[in-house]
């Protein structure tokens, strides 16, 4: 995983790349980081439930 740190519209994102040739990043701000961090063992829990299917 490649995390890099970036700006849209003059504020800050983080984004994250499977590789460096990754052509779908995926790129998020502050709000939805904080969202994240609030949802983490849900997150952690979704991903533990359907992994497998």
């Amino acid at each position: 995983m490649i995390v890099e740190k970036s700006e849209y519209k003059g504020q800050p994102v983080i984004v994250l790349k499977r590789s460096e040739d990754d052509k779908y990043p995926f790129s998020f701000g502050l709000n939805k980081a904080k969202m994240v961090i609030e949802s983490i063992e849900e997150i952690k829990k979704f991903v533990a439930e359907n992994e497998t299917k």
